[in-house]
């Protein structure tokens, strides 16, 4: 069974969300602490982590960050509706995706195995490369001028799809369903902070060799600058 992390102390929520997914052909370990959290998800055992923000001792931001200075496992934020401040902070931070409280378990299990499939699908197409970039999916590796990039599931399946299109802008509906495996919702703006987050890596990798253009109203492209 595949092995699941969930972050959260809600007692009695976690305890219908483990039977759920246990229903789901998923072991879910849960603690309901952040340090415990941090401690477990860094261990190598899990697939993915479910985050809740709210945490005691520390948030569930500060698990985030933490995680993600030591990993790119991926991870699921749970946040409250309607609280954009931390949604847009989680993804800046390097989340994969997020579910709002309270949610449809079935949407949760859909989105966790959307996350889990574009972290463990095989991939064969061949490398593709622009200038000094290359990316190879096969071993989910990027790097520039042979210096690798650390990237998170969903920015390296975002710059493949951008790579992938040349020229042609990539629609962020495009790109919602091949980076996040989800069509995208009204008035979301998940793929422009993932997006965000991969322009200052790539600048900052590529010495600003390397831009994303934004095609007001459509998407994205990437191009090597003049």
């Amino acid at each position: 069974m595949t092995e699941i992390l969930l972050i959260d102390d809600d007692a009695e929520l976690s305890e219908m969300l483990d039977e759920f997914l246990a229903g789901e052909g998923f072991a879910v370990t849960s603690v309901i602490n952040g340090e415990d959290g941090v401690e477990l998800a860094l261990s190598g055992r899990f697939a993915a982590v479910i985050l809740d923000i709210m945490l005691p001792r520390i948030n569930g931001i500060e698990v985030l960050r933490r995680v993600r200075a030591n990993s790119e496992l991926p991870i699921i934020m749970l946040t409250a509706r309607g609280d954009d401040i931390d949604r847009v902070v989680g993804l800046e931070l390097g989340a994969d995706d997020y579910i709002a409280k309270p949610y449809y378990p079935r949407e949760l299990v859909a989105r966790l195995r959307a996350v889990l499939r574009r972290t463990d699908s095989p991939q064969r197409d061949r490398p593709v490369s622009l200038a000094k970039l290359k990316l190879d999916a096969a071993r989910r590796e990027t790097s520039w001028d042979g210096r690798p990039i650390d990237l998170t599931v969903t920015e390296f399946n975002l710059l493949e799809a951008l790579m992938r299109s040349g020229d042609t802008v990539a629609t962020k509906d495009t790109l919602s369903l091949t980076a996040l495996g989800r069509a995208r919702q009204p008035y979301d703006r998940s793929i422009d902070v993932h997006i965000s987050n991969l322009r200052l890596k790539l600048h900052a990798a590529t010495a600003a060799r390397l831009t994303i253009e934004t095609v007001r109203g459509v998407g994205y492209r990437i191009q090597v600058a003049a």
